[in-house]
């Protein structure tokens, strides 16, 4: 069962929007003074109409007409000016402040234990870092400019009301007491909606990716309707999910558009009483009506980002969640005194499941070649998922130099042991750029080197551009051979001291992979060796063997010590080559 990543909490969630604020707080002030600018342009049209329509009342000319609508013309003209200058605005400062969301999770989400992002799924942490990071980039450019003009027209068209009539703006404010009930009511239940909403969306992706990641195996075993079957019963949630959320804005929206109508029946009404017994002016009237129509649109506007804000809000809550999942070790941590890997007493048991090591002691000398072998299920991938740092022991200890493998900070870990499986992957861009992930200050020689150390410089050199042939979607295309040799060659310029291969050459033709064993082996001379052997050929050119029974160390020693010992590295040697 996955684990999904931490949710921020709502304090949490203001927290990070105000740091994104006051990382750009220039261009922010400016988009809200801005946003005020044409805001107050805007409320110069329905004051000077109520003046004109009194004026006309008293019996002044044309002339003052033609000079007030000369007003309205400019200052309409104004606002659209500043309103488009503040969109402007708002928009290079959503996308500034995107961008740090953005790289801010990819720091994140490269800083997780890998064995956090196991537990937790990729679904969650892809959904995380497309659908919500793409909502929340959404807000940033387009629904955080216009909430912020929406609001500054809305206080100033209040205002104004206010200002040209108290009594009339109390009716207005009254009038709008339906919106704050059915904004209460939708609050209460947003925020929980589009999380569980959310959720559903992860659990999705990772089921699509979980079976299509294993379709082989899912059709070599006849599986297919099991993963349908829970394929929909994800989907299944997924929708009654999305429904929930519907069914909230089906309720909060109706009850806004009838509540837009009131404060402006209201004004019509009082107003017009007032005008009949001679307490306020015609033109006043008019103008406080046209003000309060006015208000509908910014409102509008305001209730929309709002709802938008709640799914944003939601999105960026697992966004930022990522701040509260497990990190790796920081740096600073004690260094290795040298490359001796000690294993002690060492029990592990994954969640929800009985232990898997139960009690290993195991001594790795430095420069030694290691093979550990057994059969399936015996715990050889847990052990050296063990001895690579990426999970920490239940009880008992692995140490490197003295130091516990999982207490090394990153850097410290990678330059100490690397761990390689079948599993593997090509980045988009040049074959180059796929190899100096590994070695950032690698030159072109060492770039070869790498390459010809695992087989590969061969086929790279066929290609069109050599090391600067684009790879992936756009580019060529890699089969699982020439990906695994990639990263392969990525170890090999990492240069750590310990290297773990757990199946590392399985994607290989046996040829290919006994080839690039035996070059890797000559090029890590002097270096730590420790293969998760299933090819026995491996463990024969091994120094020692490591037998792994049941959760158990059951046998340690060369190749011929172990056959002529008749154990079970001597059944496994027989049954290997078919006697």
């Amino acid at each position: 069962m996955s684990t999904h990543l931490p949710v921020a909490e709502p304090v949490e969630v203001r927290r990070a929007a105000l740091r994104l604020i006051r990382a750009d707080g220039r261009s922010f002030a400016a988009v809200l003074g801005l946003n005020s600018l044409a805001a107050a342009a805007g409320l110069v049209g329905p004051w000077l109409l109520g003046r004109i329509i009194d004026d006309v009342r008293a019996g002044d000319g044309v002339g003052v007409v033609d000079r007030l609508a000369s007003v309205i013309l400019v200052c309409s003209l104004a606002q659209l000016l500043l309103a488009r200058w503040a969109r402007y605005v708002g928009h290079r400062f959503g996308e500034r402040t995107l961008a740090r969301v953005r790289e801010q999770f990819v720091e994140r989400a490269l800083s997780l234990p890998a064995s956090v992002v196991e537990r937790a799924g990729t679904g969650d942490l892809t959904a995380r870092g497309t659908a919500d990071v793409t909502v929340v980039g959404n807000t940033l450019r387009d629904a955080g400019p216009e909430l912020l003009i929406s609001c500054a027209q809305a206080l100033f068209i209040l205002g104004a009301v206010f200002v040209i009539a108290p009594l009339l703006g109390a009716c207005g404010v009254l009038g709008l007491v339906g919106i704050w009930f059915a904004l209460r009511w939708y609050l209460r239940r947003a925020r929980t909606a589009y999380l569980a909403e959310g959720t559903a969306t992860s659990d999705v992706a990772e089921i699509l990716a979980a079976t299509a990641s294993g379709a082989r195996t899912v059709e070599a075993f006849g599986l297919q309707r099991g993963r349908i079957a829970a394929s929909r019963r994800t989907l299944e949630t997924s929708r009654v999910r999305r429904m929930r959320t519907l069914f909230l804005r089906s309720v909060f929206f109706p009850a806004v558009e009838v509540s837009y109508v009131v404060p402006v029946v209201a004004v019509l009404l009082v107003g017009g009483a007032l005008h009949a017994r001679g307490a306020m002016s015609l033109g006043a009237v008019v103008a406080a009506t046209l003000y309060l129509r006015q208000l509908a649109e910014p409102l509008d506007q305001i209730l929309m980002q709002i709802e938008q804000l709640q799914s944003s809000g939601a999105s960026f809550a697992r966004v930022e969640g990522l701040a509260g999942a497990p990190r790796a070790v920081p740096s600073g941590s004690p260094t290795p005194v040298d490359d001796r890997i000690d294993v002690t007493d060492v029990r592990y048991s994954y969640d929800r499941g009985g232990e898997v090591l139960r009690g290993v002691d195991l001594t790795v000398r430095p420069g030694e070649r290691l093979a550990v072998v057994g059969p399936s299920g015996a715990g050889k991938t847990t052990l050296s998922r063990l001895l690579a740092g990426i999970d920490a022991p239940r009880s008992g200890s692995v140490t490197v130099g003295g130091v516990p493998i999982a207490d090394l900070d990153p850097e410290q870990l990678r330059r100490q042991v690397v761990l390689v499986t079948q599993e593997h992957h090509v980045f988009l861009g040049t074959v180059r750029d796929n190899l100096l992930i590994a070695e950032p200050a690698a030159d072109d020689a060492a770039l070869w080197a790498a390459l010809a150390a695992v087989g590969a410089d061969g086929w790279v050199r066929e290609l069109p551009d050599g090391l600067d042939t684009e790879l992936g979607t756009g580019g060529r295309r890699t089969d699982g051979s020439r990906a695994q040799q990639l990263a392969l060659a990525r170890v090999v310029l990492a240069d750590p001291h310990t290297l773990i291969l757990d199946e590392a050459t399985a994607l290989l033709d046996p040829t290919t992979a006994r080839h690039t064993e035996r070059a890797l082996a000559a090029v890590l001379e002097g270096r730590t060796v420790i293969a998760i052997a299933h090819r026995l050929h491996t463990a024969h050119d091994a120094d020692r063997v490591a037998v792994m029974e049941d959760g158990l160390l059951t046998e340690l020693g060369t190749h011929d010590e172990l056959v002529a010992a008749e154990g079970a590295y001597a059944a496994l040697w027989r049954t290997w080559h078919g006697d």
